[in-house]
């Protein structure tokens, strides 16, 4: 995560450039790992910060923090956010890096809500606050025959019911921006700030135009994340275009190959919700049709994220 340069840089950036958002504050870190985003903030002049980490980097987090001379600064407390209890009633900023591939796969959105309603003050802030969510069509024929259709014979048997099951999970892997097809659409933005758990799952429509002659074999979703109340709104994107990231890209390929000509547009809709029996994981509905004039299409396919 701390090669990330594009999510740690980013970090850096907003909190050096932006020290009235944090100088003289109290700031809780919400899933603090090594500590990076909390001593970002110590050295930005944070009046105190709590680094809140559940796992065993907690320990590894205070050796850090000792080491870099803020442990007067910075208290780093082990354990669940749902759990612990801090020792200040309210803090004036929460900043936590808590997207998930797909934005809200595997993510801490609701420990990040949780401590929103518990400990910030009225009037405080959370960074980043706005995460959207976008889509765009690629052609991809290579990767799809090679791992998706393969099963349709092997050495001579039928296993699709292998590539059925291969479908339905979503590839999360590095989309060349060449391989585009269609323009991107906004799925969903986020306001951290005021948002309910339940706004995670939606239903949001989209209208794909193709901006060249090409096959699609698969949809692409990517996310934006913004801190906007910075000087000049600051973030960074996971989209195709944009410098790569660990997050990379959620790619969901179609069953069937898409014919498209520069002009003619998808249409449809996306629901995503989280899973019911666990949280963190993901189930995406796709709908989407295409009446052009080589392919006439129209159908529903389902997604799992586990």
């Amino acid at each position: 995560m701390l090669k990330d340069v594009v999510r740690t840089k980013s970090y850096q950036d907003v909190i050096y450039k932006n020290k009235f958002l944090i100088k003289d504050k109290i700031v809780l870190d919400v899933g603090a790992g090594t500590g990076i985003l909390s001593l970002f903030c110590a050295k930005a002049g944070a009046a105190h910060v709590y680094a809140v980490e559940c796992s065993q980097m907690a320990d590894t987090a205070k050796e850090i923090v000792k080491s870099n001379g803020f442990s007067d600064v910075i208290t780093v407390l082990k354990g669940k956010i749902e759990e612990i209890e801090l020792p200040v009633p309210k803090v004036d900023v929460i900043i936590s890096e808590w997207m998930g591939y797909f934005l809200l796969y595997e993510n801490m959105l609701d420990t990040v809500l949780y401590a929103r309603n518990k400990w910030l003050v009225d009037g405080g802030i959370v960074l980043p606050d706005k995460a959207s969510l976008y889509v765009t069509a690629i052609e991809d024929a290579h990767y799809k025959e090679d791992k998706v259709e393969f099963w349709d014979d092997v050495y001579g048997f039928d296993m699709s019911c292998i590539k059925r099951r291969a479908i339905t999970e979503p590839l999360v892997d590095t989309v060349d921006g060449n391989q585009i097809v269609t323009d991107s659409k906004l799925l969903k933005t986020m306001d951290i700030s005021k948002m309910d758990s339940g706004d995670a799952s939606f239903t949001a429509p989209f209208k794909l135009v193709a901006q060249r002659n090409d096959h699609i074999h698969a949809l692409v979703a990517y996310f934006d994340v913004a801190f906007t109340m910075c000087h000049k709104k600051m973030g960074f994107s996971t989209g195709p275009k944009s410098r790569a990231t660990h997050w990379k890209q959620t790619v969901m390929y179609l069953e069937d190959v898409l014919t498209i000509c520069e002009g003619e547009t998808i249409t449809g809709s996306m629901t995503i919700a989280q899973n019911k029996k666990n949280p963190r994981d993901v189930d995406i509905k796709l709908n989407y049709s295409l009446n052009g004039q080589h392919c006439k299409i129209s159908r529903t396919h389902f997604y799992k994220m586990r």
